[in-house]
């Protein structure tokens, strides 16, 4: 029989060991009482022990925690295990981690000589609680932190071994690594790291250590209105920051919804224009007809309508930032216009032959690949080049989950107030349905769920599952394109197929089509955009349906 197997048969044995007993509010695994804890409760105490204690001290408290409840798992497996042998022993140890909530266990490798007093293992873990929490309070750092977990492993192992066995986390969550990975192995002595702290005699220490925590912490969380501490948040912050200080053009890239205008708020409030104005003019809104006039102003008479001139937005925003956001919708002959501007300095208005003096730094925002815009022949590319001396890649919510929780905090703390609507935060199951789903909206997205929810939870109470409607399973990440003939092209789509309830090309081009306006609140032109349609293409397919 496999190790698997075996595990999973322990697993079914222990299950049969667990007892709830209502009439006296306790709950029991063979003989050991146990508690049902919520697990936000627990992670709200493990993050206050840091901030209290210092990180040094509370993973060292953490740490005997878990080697005692590791200590007396090995009583509860010797008991069931009775006459059988230690190997047998060591495998119910996995399925207590996962029968109990904490982890999930997969052994890699295991040397295992009882006589010989010799133990040598590597494990997997995954789906842990407290590499969540942890995330969830703190944000990725750059040390492993599943210092509980470590703690069980290494009392677990231990007591039924008689021997010392140390393990050391080489891979962890909370250090941006995919999945936590442990090595243990027997040695001798005793540790210090399971000796109690004198904290009564070391305040000072202490203060000092938190001291240094939180600023550790601070360096890897973005200020204000920027919120991330993922590795691909800091990535593009880390880019953001560098640029500054200059004056160079910079390109935000990025998907619908990813916050390209924060960014480039942010950059503008962070430079040394930060007093003279930030211009935000988004290319798309604008007919294509009245973009000329909006970027560099009009004379009186200059066209129909054009009663007084007017300053255009290169204008306004002399001496500080102008923000193009959708800068791939910008037409053709105002793209001429805007290279001459970036080259000169100069702007002329419509109507008028005097050019004028601007100084302007320049952000530039688009969710379009501007390189195959060019190769397509609607995008210059002399243009193009002037706007990329520096391009930012935002990534999408879906590559950043680890900052949803962030998100969460943030958004609900300033929905509330908006609508006077105190809520205490997610569900569980709530949050974990945010964490999984691919969010093609991104944050714009998460932010009219939110909303919903806040308006949805009672007052002071919790937002649940039923609050946030989300499709389930998760819909298809962004992207999708509907071709002409009708066929789905998508990196998923063999999935979207599948999950179809037939094959009607028409029942299901219907259903994209419906989705499609779903996610962008009605607005045909956004949809198109979902779809990798124009206009004109979704226009005939609504007409074809009698909208």
């Amino acid at each position: 029989m496999s190790q698997a197997i075996e595990e999973r048969a322990k697993a079914n044995e222990l299950w049969s060991k667990l007892r709830f007993d209502p009439s006296t509010g306790s709950v029991w695994l063979d003989e050991q009482r146990m508690l049902l804890l919520h697990t936000g409760s627990l992670g709200a105490l493990r993050a206050e022990l840091i901030r209290s204690l210092g990180e040094e001290r509370a993973a060292g408290l953490l740490l005997r925690m878990g080697y005692h409840s590791g200590v007396q798992d090995a009583e509860i497996a010797r008991r069931l295990v009775g006459d059988g042998n230690y190997e047998d022993v060591f495998l119910i140890g996995p399925a207590l981690h996962q029968l109990e909530g904490v982890v999930e266990v997969e052994t890699v490798s295991l040397d295992l000589d009882v006589e010989a007093g010799h133990f040598a293992g590597e494990f997997l873990w995954r789906n842990g609680w407290e590499a969540k929490a942890h995330i969830s309070e703190f944000g990725v750092g750059d040390h492993a932190a599943c210092w509980n977990q470590i703690g069980y492993a290494t009392g677990y192992v231990s007591a039924f071994l008689g021997r010392r066995v140390r393990f050391e986390e080489t891979e962890c969550r909370c250090k941006g690594d995919e999945t936590c990975r442990i090595v243990g192995r027997t040695v001798e002595g005793e540790s210090e790291d399971l000796a109690p702290d004198d904290i009564a005699g070391e305040i000072d220490a202490m203060a000092e250590e938190i001291h240094t925590l939180r600023t550790r912490l601070g360096t890897h969380r973005a200020p204000e209105n920027l919120v991330g501490q993922s590795p691909a948040f800091l990535k593009s912050y880390r880019l953001l920051e560098r640029a500054a200080d200059s004056a160079i053009t910079v390109l935000l890239l990025g998907e619908t919804g990813v916050g390209k205008e924060v960014f480039a708020q942010w950059l503008h409030d962070h430079s040394p224009r930060r007093d003279k104005p930030f211009v935000a003019v988004n290319c798309g809104a604008i007919p294509h007809d009245l973009i000329e006039s909006e970027l560099f102003g009009a004379e009186a008479g200059a066209f129909t309508g054009a009663q007084g001139s007017r300053a255009g937005r290169f204008a306004r925003a002399d001496g500080g930032t102008l923000f193009l956001d959708e800068i791939g919708d910008l037409p053709y002959p105002a793209q001429v216009k805007l290279l001459r501007a970036l080259q000169t300095g100069e702007i002329d208005r419509l109507g008028s032959d005097r050019p004028q003096k601007v100084d302007v730094r320049l952000i530039a925002a688009t969710n379009v690949d501007l390189a195959q815009a060019v190769a397509d022949g609607k995008f210059r590319a002399d243009l193009f080049y002037r706007l990329n001396p520096y391009p930012i890649d935002i990534p999408p919510l879906r590559d950043r989950a680890s900052d949803i929780p962030l998100f969460v905090e943030f958004l609900l703390e300033r929905m509330s107030a908006r609508h006077g609507r105190p809520v205490r935060g997610l569900s569980d199951k709530a949050m974990e349905m945010l964490r999984a789903y691919d969010w093609p909206g991104n944050i714009r997205e998460l932010e009219n769920v939110l909303e919903r929810g806040v308006m949805l939870a009672e007052p002071g109470g919790v937002i649940d599952v039923d609050a946030l409607s989300l499709p389930v399973p998760p819909a298809p990440q962004s992207g999708m394109r509907l071709t002409r003939d009708g066929q789905v092209k998508d990196r998923k789509a063999d999935d979207m197929v599948r999950a179809m309830p037939d094959l009607d090309l028409a029942a299901n081009e219907a259903r994209l089509l419906d989705e499609a306006l779903r996610r962008a609140g009605g607005d045909v032109a956004e949809a198109a955009k979902l779809l990798g349609l124009t206009r004109r293409q979704i226009d005939y397919r609504l007409k074809a349906r009698n909208y």
